[in-house]
């Protein structure tokens, strides 16, 4: 995180001391250090990811309700944003969470919270994690759609395996989660990914992998943006469309541009925009 936090032991002012020689380059650099209790500081990194996995999970949910309105989660994810109160990270509707905290965190939390006999305390978490996975859902719904009710024998590229950019990290990935969603669903499935091909590969062996997003969309009929890396957001829609067999893209992280897309011929679908 950020921000740093310690915990005392039984030494008391001795135990302070030494936190701070050991966090000294840290502290010098403005980071703040928390003193508190065992008791808090174990509820600290939970606490902040729950949190942290709610605010995603409150604009899933409002993007369901801009697909029934027609409206447009990302001006409203702005619009609310600009509330100093709320602040506009992990305002980003789209696949969801995933990776080796948030999912595992909210869960162990609620249990916790059960074995305390406290669950009630923790009961909307169930609804955080429910809204998380049904956007997976939702994207494998949008892909029937874009291929008019099925997608047995369509060639579907998923651009993305790690659970988020710059990272190799597939655990709990929402792009894997969808590939392979898809393809038990009949799709022909090919995943790409610039550095978690090889993770991927070992968790999904019976997934089809290229090295590169034009290779994985050779004669695709689908096109689904799954991990906003770099090279995603700024592909050619035109240079893309020159390899698919179909201009069919899903915007899995809403981080295109719809009219850019539409202008060169795609059909442009993604949760939560018109």
């Amino acid at each position: 995180p950020p921000d740093g936090v310690g915990g005392p032991t039984a030494a008391g002012d001795a135990a302070k001391a030494q936190l701070d020689d050991v966090y000294a380059t840290p502290l010098a650099d403005g980071t703040p250090l928390v003193v508190t209790d065992y008791a808090t500081a174990q509820l600290v990194k939970v606490a902040a990811n729950s949190f942290l996995a709610t605010k995603i999970s409150f604009i899933n949910a409002m993007a369901e309700l801009c697909e029934a309105t027609g409206a447009d989660v990302t001006r409203l994810a702005d619009a609310i944003g600009y509330d100093s109160r709320i602040g506009r990270t992990f305002l980003n509707a789209g696949l969801g969470f995933g990776g080796g905290c948030l999912p595992k965190d909210i869960r162990a939390f609620m249990a916790r919270a059960g074995e305390l006999g406290v669950d009630q305390a923790l009961s909307f978490l169930r609804e955080v994690d429910s809204i998380n996975m049904r956007r997976r859902v939702r994207m494998v719904d949008l892909a029937r759609e874009v291929c008019h009710g099925s997608i047995v024998g369509r060639r579907v590229a998923v651009l993305g395996a790690a659970f988020k950019p710059d990272s190799d990290d597939v655990r709990d990935s929402p792009a894997l989660s969808v590939a392979a969603q898809m393809q038990l669903q009949g799709a022909h499935v090919t995943v790409t990914d610039p550095q978690a091909i090889e993770n991927a590969r070992a968790k999904w062996p019976d997934l089809t992998f290229a090295e590169t997003a034009l290779e994985a969309a050779e004669g695709a009929d689908v096109v689904l943006l799954a991990t906003e890396w770099a090279e995603y957001r700024d592909l050619d829609p035109a240079v893309l469309g020159g390899v698919v067999a179909q201009r069919r893209i899903l915007d899995g992280r809403n981080v295109l541009d719809p009219a850019r897309w539409r202008a060169a011929g795609w059909t442009y679908r993604a949760l939560g925009r018109p």
